[in-house]
C-alpha cells in the first residue's frame, strides 16, 4: 500500500487553540532559514472566534511576496488568515519529484496556525497559480477530509493518488494561455471533476498565462459564500 504521506496526504484538523492570536500584519512562521512561510493576520478578527484559511500556493520560479498582492488586500477586506507557504527548491516537490518536503512543512505551518486561531471548518481553501495551482489542485483533492475550496488558476496538471472528501473546486484559465493552454488543462480538469462528481465552477477569459485581478476578485467570492452554496 502506498505511503499516504507519499500520495500527500496531510495531517491536520481543526482544534481549539492553544496559544494567544497572533496580531494583525505578515509574520514569518519560522519553520525554515530560507523560503519560510508566511501568515498574513488581517485587522478586526473577534477573538475566539472561527477564521476562514486561504492556503496560497505561488508559481514556479516564484515566491511568498511575488504572489502576496494577487490576494492579500481580500483577505484584509474579507477578514480570512492567508498562509503562504514557499517551495524548497524553485518549484513545488510534486512537480519535481513527488510529496516531499513541501508536503512536510506545509503540514507544520498548518499545525502552527491552528495553535493560534480557531480554524473555520467550514472555508479552508487551497489556492495557488500555474505549478501553484496544480499544487492546491493535487493536494486538496487528496486532503478534502478539511479542504473545503480548492481555487485553480492555470494549472498544468493534477496528481491525486487518493482522493478524500468532496472541496468545492474553482478553475479558471486564460484563453490565450501560451505557456499551459486552455486546451489541454482547464477545460480537461474541470470535465474531469465534474464527471467525477465534484462541484466545479470553472470560468474562461481573455488572457494570457497571468492570474488575472478581476477573475481573483470571483474566487474570493466562491471561497467566502455560505458553506455547500
Amino acid at each position: 500500500m502506498l505511503d499516504p504521506h507519499l500520495a500527500g496526504h496531510i495531517r491536520f484538523a481543526p482544534t481549539p487553540p492553544t496559544l494567544p492570536p497572533l496580531p494583525p500584519g505578515q509574520h514569518a512562521l519560522g519553520l525554515s532559514e530560507e523560503r519560510d512561510a508566511l501568515l498574513v493576520v488581517p485587522e478586526g478578527l473577534t477573538a475566539g472566534a472561527p477564521v476562514p484559511l486561504m492556503v496560497l500556493f505561488h508559481g514556479g520560479g516564484g515566491s511568498a511576496q511575488k504572489i502576496l498582492p494577487m490576494m492579500e488586500a481580500h483577505a484584509a477586506r474579507h477578514r480570512f488568515l492567508l498562509l503562504v507557504p514557499q517551495s524548497t527548491f524553485p518549484t513545488w516537490d510534486i512537480v519535481i519529484a513527488g510529496n516531499g518536503p513541501d508536503r512536510e512543512r506545509l503540514e507544520a505551518a498548518l499545525g502552527m496556525v491552528a495553535r493560534h486561531f480557531a480554524i473555520d471548518p467550514t472555508h479552508i481553501a487551497f489556492a495557488g497559480h500555474s505549478d501553484g495551482g496544480s499544487y492546491a489542485l493535487s493536494l486538496g483533492l487528496t486532503n478534502g477530509h478539511f479542504v473545503t475550496h480548492v481555487i485553480v488558476s492555470s494549472a498544468g496538471f493534477m496528481s491525486v493518488h487518493r482522493q478524500e472528501g468532496a472541496p468545492r473546486v474553482f478553475i479558471s484559465h486564460g484563453v490565450n494561455d501560451e505557456q499551459i493552454p486552455v486546451g489541454r488543462s482547464g477545460r480537461v480538469h474541470s470535465a474531469l471533476l465534474k464527471e467525477a462528481g465534484y462541484d466545479v465552477t470553472y470560468v474562461e477569459y481573455n488572457g494570457p498565462h497571468a492570474w488575472q485581478p478581476p477573475v481573483v476578485g470571483l474566487a474570493v467570492n466562491f471561497f467566502m459564500g455560505a458553506a455547500g452554496a
